[in-house]
């Protein structure tokens, strides 16, 4: 029992930096072989960008959405069974990476997550959409087409919880902070940053969350195509409890490896035990809000 502990303590993630382009079944193709590719090299967990099925940009939104199951969500089934056992100790695998939904006539971008039998554990609708204005850089507004999500999204693997966002959730650092009351130890979101956001704050938000909760965090980006109308800062990466970068793509179509160290994330929250230095008595972070907010993860 103590061995499997032990073993159950580290894992391997894998976070793919695709290139997506206009034609979703070429998209589709590449995340098939990007998702073989690195449960043969032994992930346990692979994350996919924000938007792998279609080109980042509110007019493309509607032209590639799908229902959920769909098109998409049936490759990401079929990869899980192709690629994964579910047996501890064997190969469990879990994957997600995000996509247009329509729902109800209503549009979101939604992250479903798969386990390794192929199961959808659950899909996590983005909860603040990006509307910004930069002068002179960057205007964009997801709320021309799409509708914000409402719920929390945490799963539960064999390794250890999992809270899920995308993009600019990770922005708003008490959505990272009720993932880590939960129990998280890992904050996944697959995200778009862009030229102008992307080398300013990708990897110091990253890298916030990370020390802020103790906790490890992956994000996955689109690769960068100086082509598009959106144009992807890329850099997926993996940062450590420590706040340190452990793996980091460039602009390019990649995989990148972390492996996962529960034991070290545990002795890092002993030796700076913020969690019990907290002053709850003074402040705190409440998941009671309107519109369900906090209500528990979307299941299907």
């Amino acid at each position: 029992m103590a061995a499997l502990a032990k073993a159950m303590s580290k894992f391997r993630l894998a976070v793919v930096q695709l290139h997506v382009s206009k034609v979703k079944a070429d998209n589709l193709n590449r995340v098939r072989k990007l998702v073989k590719e690195a449960a043969d090299k032994g992930a346990k967990m692979v994350v996919l960008p924000e938007c792998f099925n279609s080109p980042y940009g509110t007019s493309f939104f509607p032209e590639y959405a799908e229902k959920i199951p769909g098109e998409s969500t049936q490759l990401l089934s079929e990869a899980a069974k192709e690629n994964a056992v579910y047996l501890v100790g064997v190969r469990q695998c879990t994957w997600w990476g995000s996509i247009p939904e329509e729902d109800g006539g209503k549009l979101y971008n939604t992250c479903p997550v798969f386990g390794p039998d192929g199961t959808l554990l659950l899909k996590h609708r983005k909860i603040h959409l990006f509307d910004i204005d930069v002068p002179g850089k960057i205007r964009f507004q997801e709320s021309e087409t799409l509708s914000p999500g409402s719920s929390f999204s945490v799963f539960d693997t064999p390794f250890c919880k999992v809270g899920v966002g995308i993009c600019y959730d990770m922005r708003f650092a008490e959505l990272a902070q009720i993932y880590t009351k939960r129990g998280c130890q890992l904050l996944v979101y697959p995200g778009a940053f862009n030229m102008t956001t992307g080398p300013a704050h990708w990897e110091l938000l990253q890298r916030g969350r990370a020390v802020d909760n103790q906790v490890y965090v992956a994000t996955a980006s689109p690769a960068r195509d100086e082509t598009a109308s959106y144009v992807a800062w890329g850099h997926s990466s993996v940062v450590s409890p420590w706040g340190e970068v452990v793996a980091q793509a460039g602009s390019e179509e990649t995989v990148v490896y972390a492996d996962i160290d529960l034991q070290y994330l545990s002795d890092v929250r002993q030796q700076i035990p913020i969690s019990s230095q907290s002053r709850g008595d003074l402040y705190g972070v409440s998941e009671a809000q309107q519109g369900g907010i906090g209500s528990g993860p979307q299941r299907t």
